[in-house]
């Protein structure tokens, strides 16, 4: 596994509306905090970053998790409640264990049950001595 650090990335713009996007850095604040409690359990390695037209405004906050050599995913519908504050510091300490990222079958949250999109960790084949790097 990877020393870099998890990261989480919220989107902060709104490509309708030309302006920041308060709830998504009511979002970020949150996790941060949630997170910072929950060391011990989740670990200090996840970056958490703000990113620009995620392309889901019409609907409450989107999520990313991404991490060297693990699938990326997407979450949509998250809000800065309790609730959604909970279910994301759950599926860090989960992601975070997961060597490929890749989780079957599981629920990802209370109102956000489903991903809305999953990207397999990219993989290289080197041709010259046929080693996988990502």
């Amino acid at each position: 596994m990877s020393n870099e650090p998890h990261k989480i990335f919220v989107c902060t713009a709104c490509r309708h509306y030309g302006q920041m996007c308060q709830p998504g850095y009511d979002l970020i604040c949150q996790l941060k905090r949630a997170l910072q409690m929950a060391v011990p359990v989740v670990g200090d390695d996840f970056e958490i970053s703000g990113t620009a037209n995620m392309e889901n405004c019409s609907r409450p906050c989107t999520v990313a998790f991404k991490a060297t050599d693990k699938a990326i995913y997407l979450f949509g519908d998250v809000d800065d409640g309790e609730a959604d504050i909970e279910d994301l510091v759950d599926y860090a300490r989960r992601y975070r264990q997961l060597e490929n990222g890749y989780e079957s079958g599981v629920r990802h949250g209370t109102r956000w049950s489903a991903s809305q999109g999953r990207i397999p960790a990219a993989m290289i084949v080197s041709e010259a001595d046929g080693t996988a790097l990502s």
